[in-house]
């Protein structure tokens, strides 16, 4: 395994004590970020810091469970579900308890049903805000801004996924980069999956094309994270990003293109969608979607009345909030209806000034 990549930014000033976020960041599972987080939780304790274990994920690998012998763990919550019982770190508990510093394993875990919290990173974010330092793993394809790009690269399309703000705002990430085949070769050893497993995740999800790809996303983005914020944390001063949707299925990758755009500037996010016609119950949902990743890539959402036509609308408004890149989706009309209404990216070059346009392709 190659040495740890650190990458640590200033902390900005606070009014209020908080703790310290320390994310080990990894391109897949069995890098080895849980083991490091571990060995980190370690050397802390033996320079006398109380470290507990607020919740960790073994998935029986041997080298994990060595790797937290000795270390104290916290008793989780027990939550009744039909005939089974699940169970959650008890956040309440251990904010009462306030040890030096917490291992939450999985970052981008969706809590049981009946916890306070839907989302680990929420329960993250309550140790943090009472002032307990929190170790964390997550593997780059949950991060929100990511799921397209991961999807296109690896055919894989992760569920559960973690917003970018998160990790923009932990105050030092730690990546844990393995080659490629050094991974492939502990698949093969039976240290990440059981022996039934290996060779459908060999030949699926960890090939070497996909594990190249994976990693040198971990890379960039973790570079860009990282450079793109400044000590205050302020977003940049003159950029502002609107992205222009319709209610199609295309509109979630346009938001996140959008969203990795306003990442590297630093810059404001605006999600727009103009309202023209009575939308079905499908278009609704998906709008509704289309908030939330929004919210999660720490943008604003907003659904515009028609005035003048959708480009006409569109223009108004990025003259408004002064936007300085606008990324549009490649058009869906007919050539026909092009020439009838008139086409909206046309429209919307020939009528900004100092804007950058971002035509993004339907496939």
């Amino acid at each position: 395994m190659t040495e740890p990549v650190r990458l640590t930014r200033e902390k900005a000033p606070q009014d209020a004590p908080r703790g310290t976020h320390r994310v080990f960041l990894g391109m897949a599972a069995g890098v080895g970020k849980t083991v490091r987080a571990l060995n980190d939780l370690r050397d802390r304790a033996a320079r006398g810091e109380d470290v507990v274990i607020g919740v960790l994920e073994t998935h029986g690998r041997a080298g994990t469970l060595a790797a937290a012998a000795g270390l104290p763990v916290f008793p989780r919550v027990e939550l009744p579900r039909g005939d089974a019982v699940l169970t959650e770190p008890d956040i309440e508990g251990l904010i009462a308890r306030h040890p030096d510093v917490v291992l939450m394993d999985e970052l981008a875990h969706t809590n049981a049903p009946g916890s306070a919290r839907a989302k680990r990173w929420q329960d993250v974010g309550a140790l943090l805000a009472a002032g307990i330092d929190v170790h964390s793993t997550l593997n780059v394809q949950h991060l929100e801004s990511l799921n397209d790009v991961v999807a296109r690269l690896t055919g894989v399309r992760v569920r559960e996924r973690v917003p970018d703000h998160v990790l923009e705002e932990a105050d030092e990430i730690v990546l844990v980069d393995l080659p490629p085949e050094d991974l492939r070769q502990r698949l093969r050893d039976g240290l990440v999956y059981g022996p039934e497993k290996v060779e459908q995740a060999l030949g699926n999800f960890f090939t070497t094309p996909n594990l190249t790809a994976l990693r040198e996303v971990a890379l960039r983005h973790v570079a860009q994270t990282v450079e793109a914020t400044p000590p205050d944390g302020q977003p940049g001063a003159h950029e502002v990003v609107v992205v222009a949707i319709a209610a199609e299925a295309t509109a979630l990758r346009l938001i996140r293109r959008g969203g990795q755009f306003a990442g590297r500037l630093r810059a404001e996010l605006h999600v727009v969608t103009v309202n023209t016609a009575r939308l079905s119950h499908e278009q609704s949902r998906l709008l509704d979607t289309c908030r939330e990743i929004t919210q999660a890539l720490g943008g604003t959402f907003e659904v515009l009345p028609a005035q003048g036509g959708v480009a006409g609308t569109l223009v108004a408004y990025v003259r408004r909030v002064n936007a300085t890149q606008v990324v549009l989706g490649e058009t869906s009309r007919s050539r026909w209806l092009e020439l009838l209404r008139g086409d909206i990216i046309k429209v919307v070059l020939r009528d900004t000034r100092d804007v950058d346009v971002h035509v993004i392709g339907r496939d």
